[in-house]
């Protein structure tokens, strides 16, 4: 359950109090009075069978007697009598409650349930959805409910808020008070014992009264469902996160460097980047940053120019922008030179330009100017101290219809009190976010970066698998399942590269031997020289127990090698096993880099990716970053890119750059591997060698566990990968089609397909003229939620070799999935053909599949082709009274 009913808890239109008291104090009074302060135009029933009048207000004995049917009910009364009033407002015809009882997950029913679950059991007939229990409440300002125990309520505004801790809502309130910002909506979840997290994002992604959302968040459940719901609701509009928990309580057991190196909170921040929402560390920095983006237009770069009327504040905001990872854009030639015509006395050459403290608004207005064309810079901060002779409002004045009318954004800081509040308001009403200092408009600008980044990420949904890796993956299942029955679970060097190497993945050559006689025998096989190193379950670091021999260049060194690292192991860990020893070639890759690359499962999301500097000193470098499977190149750079070796990486000095291909190849295939095979739950390479010849994995282990068998291996990603168990070829004019998901790498396919199409055939599928697709609409085409719409394509081989998609069909689904939305396209002088049929018969039956009660569409009279194919596959065409649209439905259940 999603979104369903989640209107009559948003947007009631009758209220009723269960519990209403006039007690000082209680939950009863406080409700009663915050409903009553709040201005509710709509009825509010109060409930008490102690009372028949409060403030003035008839009082209702119970459910039964209320003259009609509340929209929201807010139940305030012992958690022991919540689930049979939960049960009478079903039947009365309430679809929204608001549980404020704390302790029903403790306390017992007469059948031995807990109350929490009783009530959900009471609520399940009559799909009454429930906020809490433990609820602080909600308000809706426009509507002027105040359903809530806060002491005061909230001003009206476009954003929303909501917060897993009741106790933070009073704070929050008070301080976005005090700065005048208003709310559309204010939820605390309480308990989520039914509305969580994600179904709140899933309502206010579509909540035209919402511009923004910002959270608060304690912790997660449903990875896929909030990971689903944060990507479509970031889509739509800026979403910001505050979390809390960034400290481990605990070191978390693990059997590898990757399990002890992927700390939750890393993997929290992958998921608020991947989902293209902005992560802030205060509430300061959430007010601030929701400010910043409500106001910031388009960044298509991250080059920065600082204009400032003094040396001063420039350097600090130079040293901020630097410092934080920021970019700062070079000065062209031209602008040099035009910038020199205007400030004679000091020639500008570099960024910051400082127009000197006499710098009179006309002066600021023509050097914004010229910053402005300069192609170097993607964004410019324009930086004033107060002065004795110019009035800072008349500078905001000169330079607001430039920051009006440009299409990068102008941000502004008035350094000052009083003397700069006019200058702040007229600089904010012209759009440009302000700040108080140099610090914070760079900062505010970096939110913008990372916001950018992050949304750039939002619609990466890559492949879970190749073709060509098929019949690796039936081996690497084959060598996993084998394990497991053999009890192995935790696989040695050679056991865990024979998987990799079913992946593809370049390794060092490697042999098993279980004694001194084989190791001597494997390393002749291999050839001289060779590395011995001990075989133990029960170590992780090898060298720590000096279990690692390395360029033996004989059949005695190799013998004398390993007699010598088993007995150091008995003697340093007497209680560790000891299984055999790993003979490998030795690696001569003297300007190879040790990198880290592994896998490690999250309690909440699932397999995770991380990626590093390894070697011996992995924990004390620190040197990793973490990102959510699936992966492709893209992404894999976007995490090779987090670390600091990745500077290292692209070569120095007379050190040539590392191959970064077979680097972003290896991370994907180990992305993929733990996709595919939900029984490994760690995985270890370190090192992977890499340099300009390529990336050879070194030294490997991997941990086992028995998968759980009660729903989908992908259900444990939070990440839907590609479906491609929905690919289908089918016979067609004499050939054959392939009919596939799209996938984000069909995105030069689908630009040739939409200008192949006609004009007449692009307005029947947009409802508009448009000459050509956008970059961000050609994203939202080609890299979706597989878990929330799906998008077929039908393909072949073209005239060049490449494919060419020939027809598209799309179907959007709600978050509840009762109805989906449809749109069949064909390339225009393919029509008549039956594609049109295929794709949408294609649809039909994955709808059908999912369980979608209907499919629905619009299409222009115009249209008569698909008006005629629908009507035979059983549609209902009925007109909506808008310009002659039809509206088709076709009922699946």
């Amino acid at each position: 359950m999603s979104t369903r009913n989640l209107h009559s808890l948003f947007a009631p239109r009758s209220v009723a109090l269960i519990g209403a008291s006039e007690r000082p104090g209680s939950l009863g009074a406080t409700l009663l009075a915050n409903l009553a302060a709040g201005g509710f135009k709509g009825p509010v029933y109060p409930v008490n069978p102690k009372y028949t009048e409060l403030n003035g207000q008839p009082v209702y004995a119970s459910v039964a007697d209320l003259p009609a049917a509340p929209d929201l009910a807010i139940i305030c009364t012992p958690a022991a009598t919540v689930p049979a009033i939960i049960r009478q407002l079903g039947e009365q015809g309430t679809r929204a409650a608001i549980v404020l009882s704390a302790g029903l997950a403790e306390a017992r029913d007469e059948r031995g349930r807990s109350v929490k679950q009783a009530m959900l059991d009471a609520a399940h007939p009559y799909l009454l959805r429930i906020l809490g229990a433990n609820s602080a409440g909600l308000l809706s300002p426009a509507l002027g409910l105040n359903a809530s125990v806060a002491h005061s309520g909230a001003l009206p505004g476009r954003i929303a808020f909501v917060s897993q801790s009741g106790a933070l809502m009073n704070g929050v309130l008070d301080r976005a008070r005090s700065r005048g910002i208003g709310f559309s909506h204010f939820i605390a979840l309480g308990d989520s014992s039914d509305v969580d997290l994600g179904d709140v994002l899933d309502y206010l992604a579509s909540d035209g009264a919402t511009g923004s959302i910002l959270l608060y968040v304690e912790q997660l459940r449903y990875a896929r469902k909030f990971m689903s719901a944060a990507r479509a609701a970031a889509r739509s509009k800026p979403t910001l996160v505050l979390k809390a928990g960034r400290v481990a309580n605990g070191v978390r057991a693990a059997a590898s460097e990757t399990g002890l190196l992927a700390g939750a909170d890393d993997v929290f921040d992958a998921a608020i980047r991947r989902a293209g929402m902005l992560r802030v560390f205060t509430t300061e920095q959430l007010f601030s940053a929701v400010e910043t983006l409500a106001h910031a237009k388009p960044l298509y770069g991250e080059r920065l120019l600082i204009l400032s009327n003094g040396a001063g504040p420039g350097v600090l905001a130079l040293d901020a922008l630097v410092c934080g990872g920021g970019i700062a854009a070079g000065l062209s030639p031209e602008s040099v030179e035009r910038l020199a015509a205007l400030l004679p006395a000091i020639p500008p050459r570099a960024n910051p330009v400082n127009l000197l403290g006499d710098a009179e608004p006309e002066r600021y207005r023509q050097a914004l100017e010229i910053l402005l064309q300069d192609k170097g810079a993607d964004a410019v901060l324009v930086v004033h101290s107060p002065t004795a002779t110019v009035d800072p409002a008349d500078i905001a004045r000169a330079i607001a219809p430039l920051a009006r009318g440009s299409s990068r954004n102008v941000l502004s800081c008035w350094l000052g009190g009083d003397s700069v509040s006019a200058a702040r308001e007229i600089a904010s009403s012209a759009g440009m976010p302000t700040f108080d200092t140099p610090e914070d408009a760079v900062a505010g600008f970096l939110q913008i970066v990372h916001y950018r980044q992050n949304q750039n990420l939002l619609m990466q949904v890559p492949p879970s698998i190749s073709r060509t890796l098929e019949s690796g993956r039936a081996t690497a299942r084959a060598l996993v399942r084998e394990a497991l029955a053999a009890g192995r679970y935790l696989l040695s060097d050679p056991e865990t590269k024979a998987i990799l190497r079913a992946y593809g993945m370049a390794l060092v050559e490697t042999r098993r031997a279980a004694d001194v006689d084989e190791a001597v025998a494997a390393a002749k096989s291999i050839g001289f020289p060779v590395a011995v190193k001990i075989l133990s379950p029960d170590v992780m670091h090898k060298s720590d127990v000096g279990g690692v021999a390395l360029d033996l260049d004989s059949e005695q060194a190799v013998r004398a090698a390993a007699g010598r690292v088993r007995r150091q192991l008995a003697e340093l860990r007497p209680d560790a096993r000891f299984e055999g020893f790993s003979v490998q070639a030795m690696a001569r890759r003297p300007e190879g880099h040790e990198l880290i690359l592994g896998a490690a499962t999250d309690p909440v999301f699932g397999p995770v990716i991380l990626f590093g500097q390894g070697g011996v000193a992995v924990e004390v470098t620190d040197d990793h970053a973490v990102a959510l499977p699936p992966l492709n190149a893209v992404l894999a750079r976007e995490l090779v890119d987090r670390t600091r070796v990745a500077r290292l990486l692209a070569g120095y000095r007379n050190r040539p750059a590392a191959d970064m291909n077979a680097i972003l190849a290896t991370v994907v295939q180990v992305a993929r591997l733990v996709s595919d095979i939900p029984e490994i739950v760690e995985l270890d390479i370190n090192p992977l060698i890499a340099d300009a010849a390529g990336a050879v994995v070194l030294d490997a282990r991997m941990r086992l566990a028995m998968a759980d068998r009660s729903g989908s291996t992908l259900d444990r990603l939070a990440i839907r990968p590609y479906p491609r168990e929905l690919e289908q070829t089918i016979p067609w004019q004499g050939g054959s089609l392939l009919l596939r998901p799209v996938r984000p790498e069909d995105g030069p396919a689908h630009l040739k397909f939409f200008d192949a199409l006609t004009p007449d055939d692009i307005r029947y599928r947009m409802f508009v003229r448009i000459r050509e697709l956008q970059p961000s609409q050609l994203a939202r085409f080609t890299q979706i939620d597989y878990d929330r719409e799906m998008a077929f394509i039908a393909t072949r081989p073209g005239p060049d070799g490449q494919a060419e998609t020939l027809a598209v069909g799309r179907v959007v689904a709600d978050p509840d999935n009762t109805s989906a939305e449809f749109a069949v396209t064909v390339r225009s002088d393919l029509k008549g053909m039956g594609l049109g049929r295929i794709l949408m018969e294609k649809l039909i039956a994955y709808c059908r599949a999912r369980g979608t009660r209907e499919i629905v569409g619009e299409v222009l009279p115009q249209n008569s082709r698909m008006i005629g194919l629908v009507k035979k596959l059983g549609f209902e065409v009925t007109p909506t009274g808008e310009e002659g649209v039809r509206k088709l439905r076709l009922p699946l259940e």
